[in-house]
């Protein structure tokens, strides 16, 4: 068994890094509809988006990102209108969630002078390659610790490709042989290491959604209480009736941020997270802790408890990075359908599990369904192979 020994990152590197190990297979079984959060007095959308513009940020993403009807994948479920939020398409390297958040978080890298970013993720991270590219833009060195499985596919691909292309100094640290790492200690080490060269470091927690060490605020939680406002306008716009917002649930700060737009806002649209790799109890917990972290320096006057937070383990199938063929069969069929491409970590796991939802009545037919697309496209390479395989017979 894999034992990592961390601090702060301990959660996050346990979802990123070796939950394919250490989490046995999770089958479906028919998930409870809820009817979302307790009420509190809304404010304004204005007033949110005033007290979110006290945080600066730089300009990385391409926003706002599209909102697109679904028709063909509808017609096909049978089930309520689906819809999809185009957030693969910020642009920053391949685009991805990872470019919102970016935004808060590079303006605070600026903001204290540092001019190297540190952070870590798995060898196929999405949210490195994104750090790789936005520290590029901004003339600031990025340093990436890749932490390497045995079990997860690698190759020298994807985002590993991309981040040699962004001139990341790449830190490959095997583990899986039973030895401690201790993250802090890791993490200072790079850190005294640049500071001896003159360089003023800023270390970036996984993931960008939990504070800790240089980030002092949930700056990626608040980015994604903006995209809730994004949402609603264009909702509001086009008159379009929406239910439900889905998206894959990895370190918890995407779906945080969108809770607290929501309930901000005395909304009735209820954010449904489909978990990558944890159960459901330390998922609500640390989305509710995200949240309420995002709610305190946001102002605003609500808490949201562990049991408000909708999010769902019935599809972590084999664990997180492992593709299955519920997973490769949902990316068919939105290529098929829509011609989408989805990715085999990340939203081919939420898509096969709104599928799934919509074969068991989970959604009513009148309801309006928003998929969160969060990008991770690059990761298709590395797993060709097993695609193929998997779609081969359909």
């Amino acid at each position: 068994m894999i034992s990592i020994q961390v601090k702060r990152y301990g959660m996050y590197l346990c979802v990123f890094l070796v939950m394919a190990l250490l989490i046995p297979a999770c089958r479906p079984s028919a998930p409870v509809r809820t009817e979302g959060m307790p009420r509190v007095e809304p404010i304004e959308a204005s007033d949110l988006e005033e007290r979110i513009h006290q945080f600066p940020t730089v300009p990385l993403a391409h926003l706002p990102t599209p909102l697109e009807y679904m028709p063909s994948l509808t017609r096909v479920l049978r089930g309520p209108k689906v819809y999809i939020k185009r957030d693969d398409q910020t642009g920053l390297a391949f685009g991805g969630n990872k470019a919102r958040k970016l935004e808060f978080i590079m303006a605070d890298v600026l903001e204290k002078k540092s001019d190297v970013v540190i952070t870590a993720g798995g060898v196929q991270s999405n949210w490195c390659r994104s750090t790789a590219a936005a520290a590029c833009r901004l003339k600031v060195k990025p340093i990436l610790v890749l932490f390497k499985s045995p079990d997860s596919p690698v190759g020298t691909g994807g985002n590993l490709l991309l981040d040699r292309l962004f001139g990341a100094d790449v830190r490959i640290v095997e583990i899986g042989d039973g030895s401690e790492i201790d993250t802090d200690v890791l993490f200072h080490r790079i850190s005294e290491e640049e500071k001896n060269h003159g360089r003023n470091p800023y270390i970036i927690p996984i993931g960008g959604s939990s504070t800790g060490e240089s980030m002092t605020e949930p700056l990626g939680a608040i980015s994604y209480t903006k995209a809730f406002l994004e949402i609603l306008k264009e909702v509001d716009r086009r008159k379009i009736k929406v239910d439900y917002i889905l998206l894959a649930s990895g370190s918890g700060g995407t779906q945080a941020g969108l809770v607290v737009g929501a309930k901000a806002l005395g909304s009735s649209i209820k954010i449904v997270g489909i978990s990558l790799s944890r159960e459901k109890k330390p998922m609500q917990e640390n989305i509710s802790a995200i949240a309420n972290e995002t709610a305190g320096i946001l102002k605003l006057d609500l808490t949201i408890s562990p049991e408000e937070i909708l999010v769902l383990d019935e599809y972590v199938f084999e664990g997180y990075g492992i593709l299955t063929p519920e997973i490769a069969q949902a990316m068919e069929k939105v290529a098929r359908t829509e011609g989408i491409l989805l990715d085999p970590v990340y939203t081919g796991k939420a898509m096969a599990g709104l599928i799934d939802l919509v074969s068991r009545g989970f959604f009513r037919k009148n309801d309006g369904v928003v998929f969160l697309h969060s990008g991770g496209t690059p990761a298709l390479f590395v797993y060709q192979d097993e695609i193929l395989e998997m779609i081969q017979d359909n």
